[in-house]
């Protein structure tokens, strides 16, 4: 099979969407029938992404196969509505282990290792194997970063060197501003960049333009002249209410069609019921509709949201299953800490439910369980994730046991009730990345359970990401006082979901998030909402 290729790269800044055009790009293939998947290259030298600060980096995204990623994965995943492989993530640090390793081995007889030609080979090599492996009629290549970084320029000069052994569309990603005041468009920051890409021996086939407005004709005419395409090539990406809404601006600019073309595709016949039912869910988003819902997420790291991308993502899905709109707030869970329970009761009181999401170490978890106290007690609907179940079972212990400072030994290794405790496996654990319990396990749910009414099934599996678990010497004593055990590992030894028995509170040790997507979301979440929009229809009426 004659595999073809298409790399997404971005000029003048970051953070213009690589990762959403590159997920639109996917989605189109997808309706088309063209088998398609992505890979990600990112420069930094950190071997995967699962000991970066998420303010600085954002979430670290699991898959199944316990490979902790680029959030970016997130959004392949979910507009092609299929699971991924770790194998698609590249990063700088990956690329220099395994030559070096190489070279280590003698692979190399004896030649000084450079960057051309043994890491560009090497990255060539190794984006063939994915195409031939996986049979892809199309391979979706992400650069990371800008176009002149230091960190990228090798793999910018591989993807070059690639162009000329096989069959690569080169897509552009750049920023139109415009000054305020003025109301023009400038095009001269997009000139200079794609001259900068030329001199690298890059010709891109499309431009794709992020602007706060959509494209004037004559800024489109004036940015096809510099890039040598045809105007109609320079697409519009302005401002749009939700990223779902992209695939389809895409196509009503004859996107998808221009592409196909250029991919030699042109035959191929769109899969119109999967379009409709694309467009029904972003019509939903951008559109009024039945039920309504206040949702809090008090959390570690609400400053930077891409912190909780999935968690955001998760809420949009389930409010589409239950046709709700969702005012989703952020709430720094520091912000609840010292406060009498009455002011508490103030800051939350008028939300339908509350979702205390993951997190590692001490900092703002006090004000976690007072959120948590408040949902049980004022019958909210309640979703904790890994951690948020965690401290669900403290507060449990707490306020319902009477156990005085129960906590996890992760923020008081000293704690006389140590509810929740490190894993076994990781008390001889030295390093720290990709040593947790990773990836997707098996969870055993009990009939009669609020969990079981969520999945319809004894059986599921959801992905990890966490070194303490709920200790078993405490099962019995929190049972005793109602905390319903209703999910577990198939062999009983680790909780995985606990529940409030009276009202909708559910934790769960998983990130059910991760593997939510629009047109299958994620079923915790989807109960969570349901009960929120009955909290919200209840105290409307």
């Amino acid at each position: 099979m004659k595999h073809k290729y298409i790399v997404v790269t971005g000029s003048l800044m970051s953070g213009l969407g690589k990762g959403i055009v590159t997920s639109s790009i996917l989605k189109l293939l997808k309706l088309y029938g063209v088998k398609s998947l992505p890979i990600k290259f990112d420069g930094y030298l950190n071997y995967d992404c699962g000991t970066m600060n998420p303010f600085r980096h954002g979430e670290v995204f699991v898959l199944d196969d316990k490979g902790e990623v680029d959030m970016d994965f997130g959004n392949y995943e979910r507009f092609l509505n299929e699971s991924v492989s770790s194998e698609l993530s590249i990063t700088g640090g990956k690329l220099f282990s395994e030559v070096i390793s190489r070279e280590r081995r003698g692979e190399y007889l004896g030649r000084d290792v450079q960057i051309i030609p043994h890491i560009t080979d090497y990255l060539k090599s190794r984006i063939k194997d994915v195409a031939e492996r996986k049979k892809l009629e199309v391979l979706v290549i992400e650069v990371g970063g800008t176009v002149g970084d230091i960190e990228n320029s090798y793999f910018i000069e591989a993807m070059r060197q690639l162009s000329s052994e096989e069959d690569v569309t080169f897509i552009n990603l750049t920023y139109v501003p415009e000054l305020e005041g003025v109301g023009e468009q400038k095009t001269k920051p997009t000139q200079i960049a794609l001259r900068s890409l030329m001199q690298m021996g890059i010709q891109p086939k499309f431009i794709i333009c992020r602007s706060q407005r959509p494209l004037e004709e004559s800024t489109r005419e004036k940015i096809a002249l510099f890039a040598s395409i045809k105007p109609q090539r320079v697409i519009d990406d302005s401002e749009i209410k939700n990223i779902y809404e992209l695939p389809i601006k895409l196509m009503r600019q004859n996107f998808d069609k221009m592409l196909l073309e250029e991919l030699g595709f042109e035959n191929r016949k769109m899969d119109k019921k999967g379009l409709k039912s694309w467009k029904n869910f972003v019509n939903f988003l951008n559109d009024g509709v039945r039920n309504r819902a206040r949702v809090a997420v008090v959390g570690k790291y609400v400053k930077l949201r891409d912190s909780y991308a999935s968690v955001k993502e998760a809420v949009t899905h389930a409010a589409y299953a239950n046709d709700a709109k969702v005012d989703l707030d952020w709430i720094e869970s520091e912000t609840l800490e010292g406060k009498s329970g009455s002011e508490i009761k103030n800051i939350l009181d008028s939300y339908d439910g509350i979702i205390v999401p993951g997190g590692f170490g001490k900092r703002g978890i006090e004000g976690m369980i007072n959120a948590i106290e408040f949902s049980r007690e004022n019958d909210r609907a309640y979703l904790g994730l890994c951690l948020g179940m965690q401290l669900m079972a403290i507060e449990y212990a707490r306020n319902v046991c009477k156990l005085k400072n129960a906590n996890s030994s992760e923020f008081d290794p000293k704690t006389k009730h140590e509810i929740i405790g490190l894993m076994e496996d990781q008390k001889s654990v030295k390093l720290k990345g990709g040593t947790m319990r990773l990836g997707a396990w098996p969870v055993q749910i009990s009939k009669g359970t609020l969990a079981y009414d969520a999945y319809g099934s004894q059986k599921a599996s959801e992905r990890h990401r966490h070194r303490y678990e709920f200790n078993n010497k405490y099962k019995q004593l929190l049972s005793r006082n109602g905390l319903v055990i209703s999910g577990t590992s198939p062999d009983k030894r680790i909780v995985e979901i606990i529940e409030w028995s009276s009202r909708l509170g559910i934790g769960t040790q998983a990130h059910p998030e991760l593997k939510s997507r629009p047109e299958d979301p994620a079923p915790l979440f989807r109960a969570f909402m349901k009960a929120a929009v009955e909290h919200n229809r209840k105290v409307s009426s």
